[in-house]
This record gives C-alpha cells, sequence and structure tokens, in this order.
C-alpha cells in the first residue's frame, strides 16, 4: 500500500511538474551604476551609465512562481563583466511581477578579486505575452562593489 501511495505522489508530481511552462527569451538595457572601491580605509566612487544585454530562461515552478536564471554581457564605462543572475520570479497580478535574487558576477578585466556578489531586487511587467519591460536594483558588496538601476526589455520566444 506504501508503494501504491509513494508511485502516486511521484506521477502527480510529475505530471504537475511537465504543466508548468519554460520559456526562453533575450533582454537588453540601460544600466546606471555606482562603482565603490575602498582603498586603504578611503572610500571613492564613481557612477557611470552602461548597458546590458543577454538571455534568461523562466523556468515555471507553480502558476504563480517561477526561477528565473539570466546571462548577462554588462559594460560600465571601464567594468566590463557577466553576470549570472538566479532570480525568484512571483505573480502577484495579471501582467505585474516581482524578482528577487544573488547575481554572481565575473570581472573579465579584473586583475583580483575577479568574483563579486550583490542581491538583486526588481519588478517586471508584461506588455504582450512576449514582450516585457523590467526594472532591477543590484547591491554590490566588497571592497570594490557595483550597486546599481538596470531598466530594459525582455523578448521572449
Amino acid at each position: 500500500m506504501k508503494k501504491l501511495l509513494c508511485i502516486a505522489v511521484l506521477l502527480v508530481g510529475v505530471a504537475s511538474v511537465q504543466a508548468q511552462k519554460t520559456q526562453f527569451g533575450v533582454k537588453a538595457g540601460v544600466d546606471f551604476a555606482t562603482v565603490k572601491v575602498k582603498v586603504a580605509g578611503t572610500t571613492v566612487s564613481a557612477s557611470e551609465t552602461g548597458f546590458f544585454l543577454g538571455g534568461f530562461a523562466s523556468i515555471g515552478v507553480s502558476e504563480k512562481f517561477a526561477v528565473q536564471p539570466e546571462l548577462l554581457y554588462v559594460a560600465i564605462s571601464d567594468s566590463n563583466f557577466f553576470s549570472l543572475p538566479v532570480l525568484a520570479k512571483y505573480t502577484f497580478a495579471e501582467k505585474f511581477s516581482a524578482l528577487a535574487g544573488p547575481s554572481f558576477n565575473y570581472f573579465s578585466d579584473a586583475e583580483e578579486d575577479k568574483f563579486k556578489l550583490n542581491l538583486d531586487l526588481g519588478a517586471m511587467y508584461d506588455i504582450t505575452e512576449n514582450i516585457d519591460v523590467n526594472a532591477k536594483y543590484s547591491l554590490g558588496f566588497g571592497d570594490v562593489a557595483v550597486s546599481g538601476v538596470f531598466i530594459g526589455a525582455g523578448y521572449k520566444f
């Protein structure tokens, strides 16, 4: 009896995962960033405007919740890096979603300390089934921190 119950639960779980939607897409936009560098107890900061572009996958977990990993190339003046945000996406209204999660950054032009961690918080609005606009704030940590606002648009295939 226990085996039958376990098999039934497993089949229901697999069927529900299969029923959730996975979408792939591309996104691009502008970023307004502040680069802060701590050297010998002194913090130096500079504000820069740049751009980002890349791709994403939205992996449905339930009707209102998805995991959205992204791979972005971010160009901010002298600080070019690759960003891998892994965002929790919660749809709280028909076309509105909240985004939150860590982003793992690799600074290809840094001499040392190439890997950085940020915390991203944002929102997304679906204009159509395939087109969205999104905005997020990325908070950087460490001796060299890149924080800023990212505003863009996405296209789902």
